[in-house]
């Protein structure tokens, strides 16, 4: 499929998911004579770290007076959303590894504002009790499949390099069911006490919620620490000149985005968490304004 083709794909199933979602239009009266009426369109994944970023970046615009709407999608339409201009800003940019093909097909239609998480990873993941502590000691655990996410996604892609580069695994199955089943699936394995083997990635409340470990991947198929990226269109600074420099700014910590996501998995709506952070931690919020107002 071209991506003329694809474009015209994206922009019909965008428009579909406007009808549904909610847009937030919170003005603070400091700001909303400066950019009320300005409408901005955030993309990302179902995935709940980038609902997190996602969701605090557009409370933070709407208290300044813009108009923000959030388009979930898979992660392939997310980069072309921007690419093409249908969508404005994206925070879920996972590199140098996770995202590396997707957004070396994109790299030259977006503009890179650089990182807003330093420190993520993503390997395979088991419950701390299985002895094993390396991809390479994998034999017959978890009826010899690992349990992945969405196809399509970076880390099913590393994953299958996994496979194929180490042979103790390489006849092993790999299973891509929804984020939240194969989540299900780890939660049910460990009120069991049952061997399981995921595509893991952190920041993520799970690592909270459970005892894991990542196991060690000596050839480094899966990379070595990595940071998140925020992504806009190219534009978006002439058109958004202040909104640009917020989202600039954006930036946070692990434990950040692992209090917003373990909070939205303990039955906080993704609003309700998003604002309680950015209550609790204003000086962090204020420091993504500073300058911009002047």
């Amino acid at each position: 499929m071209n991506k003329k083709t694809l474009h015209k794909i994206i922009g019909a199933v965008l428009g579909l998911l406007l009808v549904t979602e909610v847009v937030y239009s919170v003005n603070n009266t400091q700001f909303s004579s400066r950019t009320s009426g300005e409408n901005i369109q955030i993309v990302h994944t179902p995935w709940d770290t980038e609902v997190a970023s996602s969701t605090v970046l557009a409370l933070v615009l709407e208290e300044v007076g813009y108009n923000v709407t959030m388009v979930s999608v898979d992660n392939a339409i997310m980069y072309e959303s921007l690419a093409s201009g249908e969508s404005d800003v994206m925070t879920a940019a996972w590199l140098p590894v996770t995202h590396s093909t997707i957004y070396e097909t994109y790299e030259d239609d977006v503009v890179n504002l650089g990182e807003n998480l330093i420190g993520a990873r993503s390997g395979l993941v088991v419950p701390t009790y299985m002895d094993v502590s390396s991809i390479e000691e994998l034999d017959s655990q978890a009826d010899q499949t690992i349990m992945g996410i969405e196809p399509g996604a970076g880390i099913m892609a590393q994953t299958e390099e996994a496979m194929s580069h180490y042979s103790n695994i390489s006849d092993w199955d790999l299973e891509s069911p929804s984020t939240g089943a194969m989540l299900a699936s780890l939660d049910s394995s460990i009120q069991n006490q049952e061997e399981i083997v995921i595509t893991g990635w952190t920041p993520h409340w799970k690592f909270q919620e459970y005892d894991l470990k990542f196991l060690e991947d000596p050839d480094l198929i899966y990379g070595e620490s990595e940071n998140i990226y925020t992504l806009v269109r190219e534009g978006f600074e002439e058109d958004h000149p202040e909104a640009y420099e917020i989202v600039d700014n954006f930036q946070w910590e692990i434990e950040d985005m692992d209090s917003v996501t373990l909070a939205m998995q303990n039955g906080t709506d993704d609003r309700t968490a998003a604002q309680n952070w950015i209550d609790e931690n204003r000086e962090t919020v204020e420091s993504w304004y500073e300058g911009v107002f002047e």
